[in-house]
């Protein structure tokens, strides 16, 4: 069955169609990575959004069975495809892998997202490159749909939790003086199942919260910010919990759409980056330094440094186009980076920013 993929500049490509032949609209954004498609699929950051993977060849190694360690996926981010539709150049029916248990072609058809393959997305990718991120709309069969801008709704609110979970019990970690649990409240704003694992890894006891959920009246020791979809400006009731949560002095650790969060909190302004970060390989400088981190990335939207108040600092900025990858108070315990460290797919090189979270609980 063929299938189109239209622009909402009118620009028209036509492929073969694979997954779920429905019709559905969304905003066309490109990934750089190699592997890690199932992590990606299932990213919360995604929700709402047409996905071109700019690597040739895709769904080799198939889509892994469905595992779980103590409530989270093994192998999944969420628990459930996220993007919208996948656009690809070669869609590979044959797959094989120890972990793998289906084809990519049935995972996207039994969570009705559908693909399209055969596309030149090499051309496709420069296009979005050049004029920015676009809305666009795949059709089957004709049955079209009307384009639909996901940044202008809150999909924070369509991927966060109804109610709060409680993950691990904190006690491999013990603060030498006080002999204590350390417990962190995790703002679920579509967080990816990497961030609560990497917690749990170090001996925290974790909760995972609604992205509206009043943090003022409990007790955590931390806030962790997570990653999400969609513009940081939707997420009002998150700012005002944070910004109240920065006159306590609590440690918080904001990532991707949470340093973002963070970022508004403080005072400072958000925008809309042209086509975006998305992929395993962002090279990210540490202010002040020569050292140069690769990140995983997934993110449409930056924090202007040029607004930051003065008790704030950049951190990291992208070495490709110069933008802000992170921020820091200057005094407090308060940071936020705009890539994943928990990576799922990619890079660990900047996993050590737990453990310097970690650090600022035990010195709090």
């Amino acid at each position: 069955m063929n299938a189109k993929l239209i622009l909402e500049d009118g620009t028209a490509f036509s492929g073969r169609a694979f997954g779920w032949t429905g019709s559905v609209a969304g905003e066309v954004v490109f990934n750089t990575g190699m592997v890690g498609y199932p992590e990606c699929f299932t990213d919360p950051s995604y929700k709402g959004q047409i996905l071109v993977l700019t690597y040739p060849l895709i769904g080799n190694y198939g889509v892994p069975s469905e595992r779980s360690m103590g409530g989270i996926s093994s192998f999944f981010e969420s628990n459930q495809i996220q993007i919208s539709a996948l656009i690809v150049a070669e869609y590979s029916a044959n797959f094989s892998h120890w972990s793998s248990s289906l084809s990519l072609d049935r995972w996207l058809q039994s969570q009705k997202v559908p693909g399209i393959a055969g596309i030149d997305t090499r051309l496709l990718t420069q296009k979005l490159r050049n004029a920015g991120s676009m809305l666009g709309k795949v059709i089957y069969e004709n049955r079209d749909v009307e384009f639909y801008d996901p940044n202008r709704v809150n999909l924070v609110a369509q991927v966060s939790l109804e109610k709060p979970i409680h993950y691990g019990d904190g006690s491999a970690l013990r603060s030498p003086e006080k002999r204590d649990k350390k417990r962190v409240a995790v703002v679920d704003c579509g967080c990816k199942n990497n961030i609560i694992r990497s917690l749990l890894q170090r001996g925290l006891s974790v909760t995972a919260v609604p992205w509206d959920w009043p943090l003022e009246n409990e007790r955590f020791d931390g806030v962790v910010l997570s990653n999400g979809p969609g513009d940081p400006k939707m997420c009002d009731a998150t700012v005002k919990t944070v910004r109240r949560l920065l006159d306590k002095d609590v440690p918080v650790f904001g990532i991707c759409l949470g340093s973002q969060i963070l970022a508004l909190a403080a005072g400072a302004e958000t925008y809309k980056l042209k086509y975006g970060h998305r992929g395993q390989n962002q090279p990210c400088v540490l202010v002040g330094s020569k050292r140069c981190f690769i990140t995983s990335q997934n993110h449409g939207y930056a924090v202007n440094e040029e607004t930051l108040p003065p008790d704030w600092q950049p951190w990291f900025f992208n070495a490709n186009d110069g933008t802000n990858e992170g921020i820091r108070h200057r005094a407090k315990p308060f940071m936020g980076v705009q890539f994943h460290p928990e990576a799922s797919p990619g890079p660990v090189d900047t996993a050590f920013l737990f453990d310097e979270f970690v650090s600022l609980l035990l010195d709090a």
